[in-house]
Order: structure tokens, then C-alpha cells, then sequence
């Protein structure tokens, strides 16, 4: 059974940096894509960055420059290097996984597996 668990979200004042982490288990693939999504209340669920099992990286518009995504295989665990936060950062980031390459990322269909959520709150 896989499970995504995310931990690292918190408050933080604009200007600062936050890292996400994303401890994945049961998720053994060889090929695969882990992404970061984010949503605020009402909105879509917006891919923010992903990475491929050969180490191609992907990141949306908004966020080229200012995050990185990264992972250590040997932990398993995925993450998320934000910095130059805004208030508009703030909502919640969730991390998705899938046996599958990252063709289309972006879509929240694209991925088999979610973690539950961690709240990022910048403010100004």
C-alpha cells in the first residue's frame, strides 16, 4: 500500500524559505514522476513542480527561480525547497506520486497517489 506523508509546511514571513518533505512507502517503481500540487479554497489544484525517476525536473511558471524540487532515493522522500515566499504561496501543498513518467504533470489526473496535505502561510 503506498502512502505519501508530508511534513515541513508552517508560517513564515515573506522573503522567507520553507522545505517540504514527502516520506513515501509501498512505492517501489522503477519508472516513475513525484510532484508537489497546491490549492487554495475554491481554486484547482495547481502542479508545482515534479521529478522524474531519471532526474528530469518541471516546475509551473509561478514558482521557475524561487523553488526546487529534489529527492533522496535512498530515504525514499521527496522535497520541496521554497524560497522568496510570498503571501501568494500561501494554501496547502500536497505531494503526488505515480508509476508513470511525467508526460503531463500538471494535471492532477496524472497521479495515482496523494499525501494528505501541509499548510504553508506566508504573510506580508
Amino acid at each position: 500500500q503506498v502512502q505519501l506523508v508530508e511534513s515541513g509546511g508552517g508560517s513564515v514571513q515573506a522573503g522567507g524559505s520553507l522545505r517540504l518533505s514527502c516520506a513515501a512507502s509501498g512505492f517501489t517503481y522503477s519508472v516513475y514522476c513525484m510532484g508537489w500540487f497546491r490549492q487554495a479554497p475554491g481554486k484547482e489544484r495547481e502542479g508545482v513542480a515534479a521529478i522524474d525517476s531519471d532526474g528530469r525536473l518541471s516546475y509551473a511558471d509561478s514558482v521557475k527561480g524561487r523553488f526546487t524540487i529534489s529527492r533522496d532515493k535512498a530515504k525514499n522522500t521527496l522535497f520541496l525547497q521554497m524560497n522568496s515566499l510570498s503571501p501568494d504561496d500561501t494554501t496547502m501543498y500536497y505531494c503526488a506520486a505515480d508509476a508513470n513518467w511525467c508526460d503531463n504533470w500538471a494535471k492532477r489526473g496524472h497521479f495515482s497517489y496523494w499525501g494528505q496535505g501541509t499548510q504553508v502561510t506566508v504573510s506580508s
